[in-house]
């Protein structure tokens, strides 16, 4: 289950570890629905909720979410450790790396780094 939470003025949807995995168009459609119809302006999801594809570039999918989020107007925060993915793919590390640098995506490590960026 997700709640709508405001976090230092931000309207965050908040997804629960415990949902459905994300794998493919649908889910991330249905996601970045519940989370505009709440009038979310940033979406937190847990990273384990993400499928293992999204981890691995060369599917695309990574990319994928990230520009359906910037097509809808919403942030994503994929939170948690993600570490062991990283640790696999220098690309990945990159592809981190600059989304941690903008606006749009990034890639906290728990809910108190995301209520930190979320300061301004």
């Amino acid at each position: 289950m997700a709640t709508l939470r405001t976090i230092h003025g931000v309207p965050v949807w908040m997804c629960a570890a415990d949902g459905a995995a994300i794998r493919g168009e649908a889910d991330v459609l249905d996601l970045i629905g519940d989370a505009g119809y709440h009038g979310a302006r940033w979406v937190a999801l847990p990273a384990e909720r993400l499928d293992e594809a999204f981890f691995r570039l060369r599917t695309r999918f990574a990319g994928d979410v990230v520009q359906k989020f910037a097509n809808y107007r919403l942030g994503l925060a994929v939170v948690g450790d993600i570490s062991r993915h990283t640790a696999e793919s220098s690309a990945l590390r990159d592809f981190v790396r600059e989304c941690d640098r903008g606006r749009q995506t990034w890639f906290p490590a728990d809910l108190g780094e995301l209520e930190e960026r979320l300061k301004g």
